[in-house]
């Protein structure tokens, strides 16, 4: 877990908002701001959802964006960072190859622009303003290796038999005509139904006519803006050139590798330990894992491992509401590592026992880090900074 512990807070809360923007951009690549266009016929979210993947494939999307990142409060950042600050730029989307992407956020003044670049399952983020290439690889999809033929679209009937498993967990709002970029369209909102933490919902709305997602936006449940949201002041659905995808970090950029690597004990042997007692022997640290914790029973005790080293991932609760725990070695440079905030963030310190942790509050969950006794601790959660703060003494 030494990229976890040595990362500075700035390019953690970086990394998790563009994973976001990967997620919505992959998914939904061409967005716009909404218009007073028309707005298409009623009908069921089954029969919408079948209609949208029905379409045909577009050639390929070109966009002006601009991205919202409320995840953090304007007064605790420091200089221009377009990742954390939001910023505009352009989007560009092909489905050659397996699939292309390409967002591009341009700093204000110039300077210290990011690129996000996904090809098929490959991606790389460069943060311009640290001159850092973070890359990795998304996890394939399942039913079948990449490249294997297009599937059949499944019936209406399927199609809602899905949304009424789905409506178990999740507050589905149906599909609600509305328009965006004067474009009629059909707009889903959807809540968890429970244990959903600080996230409220998420909105998706996709071109009645080609499918194509139009807009996609991230709410707490703690306020009526998004807290993430990508948007395009123009679209135009046309085949992209190839060049467009051929863009390289500056040769001086350090990259930092996010895929992990297979798990394994203190031994160097592979291990895939669950369970206290498993995982207590596949350690080198003294595992803290009480029964409970911030009133929230034990979920799960497993190994995990990132950057080649074996830490330990404690859960409580369920859902998003529950907390995580991630335990590691310290470094051996221990307190003399550098600040979490990396001096970019205006971080509060916390008083956990006779040890003073950092805290990061967010929009949609908080992170307290600390370190004790030789062991890192990483306390997590999509709750509110006094829950992790609880949990945090409670170890």
């Amino acid at each position: 877990m030494t990229f976890l512990r040595r990362i500075s807070t700035r390019r953690l809360l970086s990394i998790c908002a563009l994973a976001l923007v990967i997620v919505v951009g992959g998914t939904a690549v061409a967005l716009a701001t909404t218009g007073g266009g028309p707005k298409p016929p009623a009908k069921p979210l089954a029969n919408a959802v079948h209609d949208a993947l029905e379409a045909p494939t577009v050639p390929g999307i070109s966009a002006d964006i601009h991205f919202t990142n409320n995840l953090v409060d304007a007064s605790s950042l420091e200089g221009k960072d377009p990742i954390l600050a939001g910023a505009g730029g352009r989007l560009w989307a092909s489905p050659a190859e397996g699939g292309k992407l390409r967002l591009e956020l341009q700093a204000e003044g110039g300077g210290n622009d990011s690129q996000v670049l996904v090809e098929g399952h490959h991606f790389e983020i460069y943060d311009g303003s640290s001159e850092t290439v973070y890359e990795g690889t998304l996890p394939e999809e399942e039913g079948g290796a990449a490249g294997a033929g297009e599937e059949e679209v499944p019936s209406v009937e399927g199609i809602q038999g899905e949304i009424e498993r789905l409506g178990m967990r999740v507050d589905l709002s149906g599909a609600i005509p509305s328009d965006v970029a004067g474009q009629p369209t059909y707009t889903v909102k959807a809540a968890p139904s429970h244990d959903g933490g600080l996230l409220g919902r998420v909105e998706l709305a996709w071109d009645a006519a080609n499918g194509v997602p139009l807009r996609a936006a991230v709410y707490s449940s703690e306020s009526s803006s998004p807290v993430l949201e990508l948007e395009a002041t123009g679209v135009s659905f046309e085949a992209v050139p190839a060049s467009v995808f051929e863009v390289s970090p500056p040769a001086e950029a350090n990259v930092v590798n996010l895929s992990a690597a297979g798990m394994k004990g203190p031994d160097g042997k592979s291990t895939e330990a669950v369970g206290e007692a498993a995982v207590k022997a596949a350690v080198d640290f003294p595992l803290a894992a009480p029964p409970s914790l911030a009133g929230l029973p034990q979920g799960e005790v497993r190994v995990i491992e990132f950057d080649g080293q074996t830490a330990a991932l404690v859960t409580y609760g369920k859902g998003l509401g529950g907390i995580a725990v991630i335990e590691s070695k310290s470094s051996p440079e221990g307190e003399a590592e550098a600040p979490i905030g990396g001096g970019a963030l205006s971080l509060p310190k916390v008083a956990i026992g006779n040890v003073k942790g950092e805290e990061l509050d967010t929009a949609l969950g908080s992170v307290l880090r600390f370190s004790r006794e030789g062991v890192d601790y990483v306390v997590l959660g999509s709750v509110p900074p006094v829950a992790v703060e609880a949990a945090a003494r409670g170890l």
